[in-house]
């Protein structure tokens, strides 16, 4: 009986022992089954690192594609001298005066179009989007800015008259004086 106690006994004791082990083991193994997935899912970071290169050259290189066209849309130099504004054929350009009306009737370029800097955005409907473009004012500051409205506008032939209209009358061009 010694035997088949200790034999019992054994019995138990390995069964006691087996599930404990077999629990321990399956939550070990399903442990490293979670933590391989993990793994094979997770994205490692030298490709995140990666990711976000390609997205930044990317944008760079968007940024830069879109200034250089609007630069070649805009065939025109920025300024142009009051002797170069001066031989230009007034059939083919739009003399754009962005000054107060006081100062348009001090003296204007005979053909020009008022439109005051203050009411240009609201009043760009009013300008040709088909025909070059030469902004004019007192000394130069304000149709360069009139220029870059519409050219933020979407005007693509659009330039500015250095030194304005006090180089003009200062140059002995003609001036149309009144409304």
């Amino acid at each position: 009986m010694t035997n088949s106690k200790k034999t019992s006994q054994k019995k138990n004791t390995s069964s006691t022992k087996n599930p404990q082990s077999k629990t321990a083991g399956t939550k070990t193994h399903s442990a490293r089954i979670s933590t391989n997935t993990e793994q094979k899912d997770a994205i490692p970071s030298w490709i995140w690192f990666l990711i976000v290169i390609v997205v930044a050259a990317g944008g760079y290189w968007l940024i830069q594609r879109t200034n250089q066209r609007q630069q070649v849309d805009n065939s025109l130099p920025a300024e142009m001298s009051v002797l170069e504004v001066a031989k230009l054929d007034k059939t083919d350009w739009l003399f754009l005066d962005v000054r107060e009306p006081s100062e348009w009737n001090e003296g204007h370029i005979e053909g020009a179009t008022l439109i005051p800097l203050g009411q240009l955005e609201a009043r760009k409907n009013e300008l040709p989007t088909d025909q070059k473009i030469v902004v004019v004012c007192r000394s130069g500051n304000r149709s360069a800015q009139g220029r870059d409205i519409l050219l933020k506008e979407g005007f693509v032939s659009v330039t500015s008259m250095a030194g304005g209209m006090s180089d003009w009358i200062s140059q002995n061009l003609p001036v149309i004086t009144g409304p």
